[in-house]
This record gives C-alpha cells, structure tokens and sequence, in this order.
C-alpha cells in the first residue's frame, strides 16, 4: 500500500487528569475517503483539533507525505493544505456564495476587491466537483438548503487546494436527497486526489462511501479496516467495545 498522507502514531492528548486520546494510532490516504466513528466522549472532536492546530497534542508523532512535522497552530496546518469542514460550517448567511468562499483572503487589484477573479474561481471550484445544485454563485447564503451550503463549505477548501479536508458530520440533519448529494460530492473529492477524514454517526453514509473506517472507543483506536472487509454489526461492536482486533 502507498504511503499515507497523513499518519499518526501513538499520538496522545490530555485535559488535568483525564487521557482523552491515549495513544492514537491513524492513517489517512490521499484519494481515499477514511471514516472516523464512535461514541460521544470517544475522542474524535480532540483528533482533528491536534490535526487542525487548535489543540496540539501532548505527546506522539505525526507524518505529513512520510516526513515528521510538528502541527501547533491552524495557520501551521492550513499552509500544509489541510481543512476543516465543521458541522455549523462558520458561513455567513448576510453574504453570497463568493464573499463566503473568499472571506478573510479576498483578492485586491488596484486597491478594489477583484470582484471577477473571485467569481470565476468560485465557480471553478463548483465546477470541478461537478455541482448543479447551485444556481449562481452570487446567491445569498441565507438561500440556500443544507445540502447546497454544505457544498459551499466542501468547495471553499477545494479552493484553498486542501490536500486533506476533514469533514465534520457533513450528513447531520440533512434530508435523504440532500444527503445523497453531498456524499456523491464527498466522493468526488476523495477521486480527485484529496485525502477525506468524515467523521459520522451514520453507518449507513459510512459503508456508502468509505473507503477505510476507523474505530475509536474512548481514546483509543480499538480498530482501522477497509470498508470491504467489515460490515454494520462488527463496527458497531468496536464503537460499543464489545468486540475488538
């Protein structure tokens, strides 16, 4: 197997006296999408705040394309290329698709917001994930479904040519269509290139489109299978901690 883009290894993080991740083993492919699933209180919001440099962690190695990097701030780990897609997704609903997308890094030229480049970056990025839900990039957040902000959020890290976009219950609250929407476009990511962390509660979405799932049941990493080679009732065992490798 290739080398992972991303790899953790015996990766620890602790608040006073409690270990929430307690030796964390993890590898993320590029072109792959990786699930990580378990409980509340597993563990899975402090892993990606260690990746993301909003939390550092204590102690553990962490590899970026085989080589060892130290991740202690978010502008550390966004000029790496990675990206962080929240579940409330920080967009501004006052403002249209573009301002969104470009919001904290607009362009200037002669002293004016380039107001076409933008534009025509925006649509790119939608473009290059084949979206058609959208029907102007100058339409106002506020317009716009859960499933179709939810791709605005997915296509600004295209934007900033994320290497590793992680994806934070990207399904939550959706309906069916909307749903198959955005796990369609998470897909299409993961083909491109980009290497895909989606942490989920949903099974279902997990086996639709994982191509890895990794199991953490209370700051620990009880299991990381192919999606192929497991099904529902062994990862509910591993997130439960009756069953284990």
């Amino acid at each position: 197997m290739s080398t992972p883009l991303v790899e953790l290894s015996g990766v620890k993080k602790s608040f006073g006296p409690v270990d929430v991740l307690k030796g964390i083993d993890l590898k993320i492919y590029a072109g792959k999408v990786t699930a990580l699933v378990g409980d509340n209180g597993a563990g899975k919001s402090t892993l990606i705040k260690g990746l993301s440099g909003v939390q550092p962690y204590d102690e553990g190695v962490v590899k970026f394309a085989g080589e060892e990097v130290n991740i202690t701030t978010a502008r550390q780990s966004g000029a790496m290329g990675i990206e962080v897609v929240y579940q409330d997704l920080a967009l501004c609903e006052n403002l249209d698709i573009v301002q969104n997308m470009f919001l904290g890094r607009e362009e200037i030229s002669q002293l004016t917001l380039d107001e076409s480049s933008m534009e025509a970056q925006a649509s790119r990025a939608l473009q290059s994930l084949s979206v058609k839900t959208v029907k102007s990039v100058r339409q106002k957040v506020s317009s716009l479904s859960g499933g179709q902000r939810q791709t605005v959020a997915i296509a600004r890290s295209v934007l900033r040519d994320a290497k590793v976009v992680i994806l934070d219950e990207p399904t939550a609250a959706l309906g069916v269509a909307q749903t198959e929407q955005v796990l369609n476009l998470v897909r299409r990511l993961a083909d491109s290139g980009v290497a895909v962390l989606m942490i989920s509660h949903n099974l279902v979405d997990v086996f639709q489109v994982a191509d890895d799932i990794a199991v953490l049941y209370l700051g620990t990493m009880v299991a990381q299978l192919e999606a192929k080679d497991t099904n529902h009732n062994d990862v509910i065992g591993y997130i439960t901690g009756l069953k284990k490798l």
